[in-house]
């Protein structure tokens, strides 16, 4: 069984991948759409898998349906409170608002800073600036944004991190790995958004890219820990907190990464990756019998 400094470790790969997401601003600041939307679709799919056999069947079978059932409920309700606390990710990424699928005329359009940008003015003021606003002023607010999604990105990280602790624990070493996996493909993106309006302060590039590393890198393997030594030293809890962090986990997709994955016209092979991700979760747990 891993011990809880390789959980700490391998949190921290996943929550550093942030930083990933934040070393195109050295070269350039646009992605694109199909890569960001497969990548995602993917991301959703090995999360989804991992979610069902790493933490709800082992949840059954700890525990009664019961326990799980509420665990999972309660999951789901804390990650969309915590939702209603900040926006979106996904929303900052793109400038959807709203919008769950924008028109398709957005299919050969790439991420760009004004993404970001529109989308964090709208909602700091309706989407507009006056023709008056100085340099200064670009500065300060380029700065919220980054702190805007740098938080929002703290608190998604969170209940990722449980749930790697809390599949080590249960003794699902190789499931935990690819949860991790799964996590560190979907915080590239996120730390592009993150990077971006940062980027347009006086922050160098170097501290940009730190910052950026160190939003998913210091929450992720601190939740982590939390969940592996809690389920380690009361094995009861294992069926609610595993219901728990199933709960987050699968709010995070439906409310938000398949959202993200099939709104730029790219839907069918977002679709495509969630199914190859899910099958690699069904070759992980059943092919490999971890």
């Amino acid at each position: 069984m891993a011990s809880i400094v390789d959980v700490v470790a391998i949190a921290l790969l996943a929550g550093a991948a942030t930083g990933l997401g934040a070393l195109p601003i050295l070269v350039t600041d646009r992605i694109s759409h199909r890569f960001y939307d497969a990548a995602i679709g993917l991301a959703a799919g090995i999360m989804f898998g991992a979610a069902v056999f790493a933490l709800v069947v082992p949840g059954l079978e700890f525990g009664s349906l019961w326990e799980v059932v509420v665990g999972i409920v309660a999951g789901a309700a804390f990650l969309l409170a915590g939702n209603r606390l900040l926006p979106h990710v996904h929303l900052v990424m793109t400038g959807e608002g709203d919008r769950t699928f924008p028109p398709s005329t957005a299919a050969e359009e790439v991420i760009e800073p004004e993404d970001i940008i529109e989308a964090v003015v709208a909602a700091e003021a309706n989407g507009s600036r006056s023709e008056g606003d100085g340099a200064a002023a670009d500065v300060d607010s380029n700065a919220r944004r980054a702190i805007l999604v740098g938080s929002a990105i703290t608190i998604h990280n969170v209940p990722e991190g449980l749930a790697i602790g809390i599949a080590f624990a249960g003794g699902l070493e190789a499931v935990g790995v690819a949860l991790a996996l799964a996590i560190a493909i979907q915080n590239v993106p996120d730390g592009f958004a993150m990077a971006v309006p940062a980027s347009q302060t006086d922050l160098s590039k170097l501290k940009t890219i730190l910052y950026t590393t160190l939003s998913g890198a210091i929450p992720e393997p601190i939740a982590a820990a939390f969940g592996f030594a809690l389920v380690a030293l009361v094995t009861g809890l294992f069926p609610i907190a595993a219901g728990f962090a199933a709960g987050t986990m699968m709010a995070v997709i439906f409310r938000e990464l398949i959202p993200t994955s099939h709104g730029h016209g790219y839907a069918d092979i977002a679709t495509l990756t969630f199914v190859v991700g899910f099958v690699v979760m069904v070759i992980v747990d059943v092919g490999l019998a971890v």
